[in-house]
């Protein structure tokens, strides 16, 4: 159920109010509004500037529950994790790129060879500088 919005990029349908996201989350919704200051969620607003919250932001509420309950993690701690999980996805979405623009310029440069996509470091192949590799 992706929707477009404004902030860019595609965004679950928001449709629940603060009460039933947060009974869905097993929080109460002061509980909810604390998250949001703190920058945990940022639900959707109406244009009554009413909170609605995706099934994306019940499954965020619900790792903050884990993270909080479970394991100890304090809002801060929590905050940065979740930045930490948003940086992890940017770079591997990154790598990716990186890997297929290089698989394509490979098939450009050597058409019909397949070569390996093993990186070798240097030294192994020509040795350390104090070595003697003259033998």
């Amino acid at each position: 159920m992706p929707d477009k919005s404004g902030s860019g990029g595609q965004r679950e349908r928001a449709v629940y109010i603060i009460s039933v996201a947060a009974e869905l989350a097993g929080v109460h919704p002061q509980t909810l509004r604390i998250y949001e200051r703190k920058g945990l969620v940022r639900p959707h607003r109406t244009e009554g500037n009413t909170r609605r919250y995706s099934d994306e932001d019940i499954r965020t509420l619900r790792m903050i529950q884990e993270l909080t309950q479970d394991e100890g993690v304090n809002l801060a701690g929590v905050k940065l994790i979740m930045e930490l999980q948003t940086e992890i996805e940017r770079l591997r979405d990154q790598v990716a790129e990186v890997e297929a623009r290089l698989a394509h310029r490979r098939a450009i440069a050597m058409p019909g060879r397949r070569i390996g996509a093993d990186i070798v470091p240097l030294r192994s192949v020509l040795g350390q500088p104090w070595e003697d590799t003259r033998r």
